[in-house]
């Protein structure tokens, strides 16, 4: 049997597709890249459409638990100040540990806390929940926008970070109308029980996908002292400020907790400011 050639033409494009590694390398890594994102922008829509997605649902919630206004209100603060107050920490301990194993780590704590929070038979253990959501937000948040950082090549990462922060305001504008559609088809625990069906693939991509990365280079310690100070701080404020509604400012019950929250967070800028070191160890270097 004879076994047929190519022609010159035939046979240059066989050669130019086998022998173009430069090729093979960007497609593989574009491949790459795009499972990066998918898994960055899951993760962080998860955070971003829960936080304003409960805001529909508060209605619901204050009428099925029967709790007031005032309690009720806590359902966002205890996210809220979580976030903000361990935002930092996640982001340093991405660095330091690992970013997917952080990214992954706070996607996970997210996805059970959003199970506590649609079985929470009180609006007490609700606000517990919310907090350790906001705790997984606070870990997955940066991490993801720091994986993107470590992962994309600089001529492209401008393009990966616009299509995370595109995609992630998609997620905002999305929440209040994905909440009133949850609230006018099922209970409100529906808000919170649907994040698991995200939560897992998000995990998934990310073992299968995300290479790990950390910073060589990242401080020994975390600041765990700046973020008890903030999250002490503004949460004694915002129980003040809630409170003077119904009591007014000359009341104990509001005047202690908004002091206290003022002298917590002056506390926290001084302990940033002259601090050597992050945490702990930065008020244990000074009586060595």
């Amino acid at each position: 049997m004879i076994t047929p050639k190519p022609n010159p033409s035939q046979e240059g494009t066989i050669r130019s597709a086998r022998t173009d590694p430069a090729s093979l390398a960007r497609d593989k890594t574009s491949h790459a890249n795009a499972w990066i994102l998918v898994a960055t922008i899951l993760g962080s829509a998860l955070a971003y459409i829960n936080g304003s997605v409960v805001n529909v649902a508060l209605p619901a919630i204050e009428a099925d638990l029967r709790a007031p206004v005032a309690v009720i209100q806590w359902i966002i603060n205890a996210y809220t100040l979580c976030v903000a107050a361990l935002i930092l920490i996640g982001g340093a301990a991405g660095d330091r540990f690992g970013r997917r194993r952080v990214f992954v780590t706070g996607v996970a704590i997210f996805a059970a806390a959003s199970v506590w929070c649609g079985v929470s038979p009180s609006v007490t253990q609700l606000i517990l929940a919310r907090a350790v959501q906001g705790i997984g937000a606070a870990l997955l948040i940066p991490c993801s926008l720091a994986i993107i950082g470590a992962s994309f090549a600089e001529s492209e990462r401008g393009r990966a970070i616009g299509t995370w922060a595109g995609f992630s305001a998609i997620a905002v504008a999305i929440g209040p109308l994905l909440g009133g559609w949850i609230i006018d088809h099922a209970p409100w625990r529906w808000v919170f029980l649907i994040n698991p069906a995200i939560a897992l693939p998000t995990v998934w991509i990310a073992l299968s996908h995300v290479p790990e990365s950390r910073d060589a280079e990242a401080p020994p310690g975390l600041d765990w002292l700046g973020a008890f100070l903030v999250l002490a701080g503004l949460g004694s404020l915002v129980f003040g400020l809630i409170a003077s509604a119904d009591l007014g400012w000359r009341n104990p019950a509001v005047f202690i907790p908004a002091t206290a929250g003022a002298l917590l967070l002056a506390a926290f800028l001084w302990a940033e400011a002259h601090g050597r070191a992050r945490g702990f160890q930065s008020i244990a270097s000074r009586f060595s």
